[in-house]
């Protein structure tokens, strides 16, 4: 292939970076809601509020490895990398090739990793970048929206996949999501946040220290 034709298959491509980088976060994340509506949980990323009471509970000197679902332009990322100790590691997961593309270009952090895949397939993907289980598991994904089986597959993966003493951390819409952590949390914290479009529900399933539920 001669340069010239190398320059014009480049050409289209360096044009899709421009406009991603002319969209911003927002632009790419409303692109993504609309390419894939069912795996969005909303047209607006969260607020500040939001993430901040998420994460409260987390115990961050603990924290070797943090797991996120549905991850979208980073929201949560960058808050979660700015508490995440030194020697940490904060892996994303998501099925939308949008948003890890993006997330690839504009995170420029050693202990970050963005993976194209399922929810589903967490303990396949934990242990292929070198770790036993997860400390805390975050997910916005939205649960009644989801295929039927995935959200029930989601959450039993990820129980397995959380260490004992660990938590599953969930912000949703409406309050049905504690229903697929109910089969294998036996403790979940709930609280609600209204600053936020729309008003979230927020739980936080704990994994028993024996490991049990």
């Amino acid at each position: 292939m001669t340069s010239t034709q190398l320059a014009r298959e480049a050409l289209p491509q360096k044009l899709k970076r421009q406009i991603k980088q002319a969209m911003g976060p927002w632009g790419v994340f409303f692109e993504g809601f609309l390419r894939h509506p069912v795996m969005v949980g909303s047209i607006i990323p969260s607020s500040r509020y939001t993430i901040a009471k998420v994460l409260a509970p987390v115990r961050w000197d603990e924290c070797k490895l943090f797991v996120e679902y549905g991850p979208g332009v980073g929201t949560f990322c960058r808050p979660v990398l700015d508490r995440l100790r030194r020697d940490g590691e904060l892996i994303v997961i998501d099925t939308n090739p949008l948003y890890i593309d993006y997330l690839r270009s504009t995170i420029r952090d050693s202990r970050f990793t963005a993976v194209l895949g399922s929810a589903t397939d967490v303990e396949d993907i934990v242990a292929a970048h070198g770790h036993d289980h997860a400390d805390y598991v975050l997910s916005g994904l939205p649960f009644t929206t989801l295929p039927e089986g995935v959200g029930p597959a989601i959450a039993a993966a990820t129980y397995q996949v959380l260490r004992p003493g660990g938590a599953f951390l969930v912000y949703q819409f409406t309050p049905r999501a504690r229903d697929f952590m109910a089969r294998h949390f036996t403790r979940i914290d709930r609280d609600f946040e209204w600053r936020n479009i729309l008003p979230s529900y927020l739980f936080w399933g704990w994994k028993d220290a024996s490991g049990e539920g």
